[in-house]
């Protein structure tokens, strides 16, 4: 019994022992397994490089119409949405107080002119001197200028259209105070409209006149909209770093005046081009597997980047298998299990 005894015991701590092996090593070869990658190989297709940008659909005649003096509007034309010609009266400022002193100049212009009679009256019967006729007429001709300045002023309490073209917006209510370069109009022809876009200064470089630009707009989603690169702003903002690009739009296109819209405009495109995801990039390098799917790390010429795909020139073929994403914890010539991904 006692043999028996520890027969049992040393089988229970033998079949002990085997588990605690059989652990250990199922443990080391999980953690030695080599690790999963996703690869993918590369496609031919149409790669086009684009600059982004936001923009703002503008006719490409408009104005701006403020007030340049501060005081209560009177009278509104009333003619949003109305083609009006230029001289056209659109708002009235309450002009009593500068007409108030118009008149008080102009009493004191005709009170001059009499002065001015008179001396020369006693000039000529030798009562008074030169200096006393030169004096009345020099305050004269200056009473005159001043009546002069107070009747051009009185233009400013009357805001008339700068050109041709539609009111496009108007502003402000009868009653209402009108501020200094306040916006009260917005006058324009509908037709031709432009984009006028800010790009990045870095980008800048890439955009020329007569590129084409693919238009995003909410109003309109789904809906392809296009339009062409017409000028770009010699001098750029240096506070906000960009440049001003205006572009044309055909004259049927959908959107109005005012939205706003996401522009990529194709700097250059080329047909079957060798592409790979962008994301397996590490700027020149990717890393691809051999035969026996050990890690190879690759220097590649790349050509047209997108933002999903980017253009091989030289470095692969068809054939290579990428990993993707690229992962920098890989080393050149570790063992990988290779499954197949989506290249998105």
């Amino acid at each position: 019994q006692i043999r028996q005894g520890c027969a049992m015991r040393f089988l229970k701590l033998l079949i002990l022992v085997l588990l605690i092996a059989g652990a250990v090593a199922g443990s080391l070869w999980w953690f030695k397994k080599p690790p999963e990658v996703q690869t993918v190989m590369p496609t031919t297709g149409r790669a086009a490089e684009v600059v982004y940008a936001t923009a703002v659909v503008e006719p490409v005649r408009w104005a701006k119409v403020t007030s340049i003096i501060r005081e209560r509007i009177v009278s509104l034309c009333g003619c949003e949405g109305d083609q009006v010609q230029k001289g056209d009266q659109l708002a009235e400022l309450d002009s009593g107080d500068a007409r108030a002193t118009l008149a008080e100049l102009e009493a004191r212009q005709e009170l001059a002119q009499s002065d001015k009679e008179r001396a020369l009256q006693l000039l000529e019967r030798r009562v008074v001197s030169q200096q006393v006729y030169d004096k009345a007429q020099n305050e004269l001709i200056r009473i005159n200028a001043i009546t002069a300045a107070q009747k051009e002023r009185l233009r400013d309490y009357v805001i008339v259209a700068p050109m041709d073209g539609m009111v496009l917006r108007a502003d402000g209510s009868v009653g209402e105070v009108a501020e200094p370069g306040e916006i009260l109009f917005w006058i324009g022809q509908p037709s031709p409209l432009q984009l006028v876009a800010e790009v990045n200064e870095e980008d800048i470089p890439k955009v020329a006149k007569g590129h084409k630009a693919l238009i995003r707009a909410d109003a309109f989603p789904g809906k392809e909209l296009t339009a062409e690169v017409a000028s770009i702003t010699p001098k750029g903002d240096p506070v906000l770093k960009n440049y001003r690009v205006y572009l044309d739009l055909p004259e049927d296109t959908p959107l109005r005046i005012g939205m706003t819209a996401e522009i990529n405009i194709v700097t250059s495109e080329k047909d079957d081009a060798l592409l790979l995801p962008t994301a397996a990039f590490d700027g020149s390098k990717l890393l691809t597997l051999d035969g026996d799917n050990k890690i190879v790390l690759l220097e590649v010429e790349t050509g047209i980047k997108g933002t999903r795909a980017t253009e091989v020139l030289k470095g692969i073929t068809g054939d290579n298998r990428v990993v993707f994403p690229y992962n920098p914890d890989l080393a050149e010539g570790q063992k990988v299990r290779p499954v197949p991904g989506d290249g998105k």
